[in-house]
């Protein structure tokens, strides 16, 4: 299934909901995220990772390959008078200096990426000491829960979409990181609950890799139709709390001590 999120770019900007303020705190304890540091965010979309660093006085650049987000959010960081060095590219091969930055950052995106070759470009552009950070924010589909029906009406209009049932815990990226020989690998999660009014539910929806990544136009339409039926009929409280999962990896780079 080809996904191109550079289609859902201004839902994508709108409505969908960016990594919490509570991350950035518990990353700062963690020592990531600090006043001056460089910081690199891969995947960086429409910069939620990114700009979080930015206000708290880090030194970003963000690499993503749909130029539509990367305009997106340059004018999100407008109106959050704030700065980020977007460039267009690719976690594998960034084209930044070897030893550059403190922290390499991937918020939501590291199932998209060539694994095997993004952590060893992330090894490549991270000083010695640097840290890896790998992060989601994922919604959570719980029995009777809206998120649940909202899964089931995605793969009802895309029987190819793959990312169901989720539990918002990635393991996987453990061993990624292991045979990457990075070490110090730690992970940590935590539940957060985020209201969506029925209009922000759609859009955020409507932005996910499974409708209008992978969707016709006209595919899309009929799917929104559907979700706002379900929505009217079935969760007519607005707006509706969402559970949300925050994950995140962890780890220091294979040369450092």
């Amino acid at each position: 299934m080809s996904i191109d999120f550079g289609r859902t770019a201004q839902d994508y900007a709108v409505h969908r909901a960016g990594f919490p303020p509570s991350l950035f705190s518990r990353l700062a304890a963690l020592g990531i995220g600090l006043p001056g540091q460089n910081i690199v965010d891969l995947g960086t979309g429409t910069g939620s990772l990114a700009r979080g660093f930015a206000l708290r006085g880090s030194l970003v650049v963000g690499i993503d390959p749909a130029e539509a987000l990367l305009e997106q959010a340059i004018q999100m960081d407008v109106n959050a008078q704030v700065s980020v060095d977007y460039r267009v590219g690719r976690a594998e091969k960034t084209g930044l200096p070897s030893a550059s930055a403190d922290v390499v950052s991937a918020g939501q995106c590291w199932h998209w990426f060539d694994r095997p070759a993004a952590a060893q470009e992330a090894a490549r552009i991270l000083k010695p000491d640097g840290i890896l950070l790998i992060a989601h924010f994922d919604w959570l589909p719980l029995k009777g829960n809206l998120v649940a029906a909202t899964e089931a009406l995605i793969l009802a209009h895309n029987p190819k979409w793959a990312m169901a049932a989720g539990t918002g815990l990635y393991p996987q990226w453990l061993v990624d990181l292991g045979e990457a020989d990075y070490h110090h690998i730690q992970t940590f999660s935590y539940d957060e609950t985020v209201p969506y009014t029925h209009e922000a539910w759609r859009g955020r929806i409507r932005a996910s890799a499974g409708v209008a990544a992978s969707l016709a136009a006209e595919q899309v339409l009929a799917f929104d139709q559907d979700l706002a039926r379900l929505l009217h009929e079935d969760f007519p409280l607005d707006p509706q709390p969402i559970p949300h999962r925050v994950f995140v990896v962890t780890a220091r780079h294979p040369l450092s001590s």
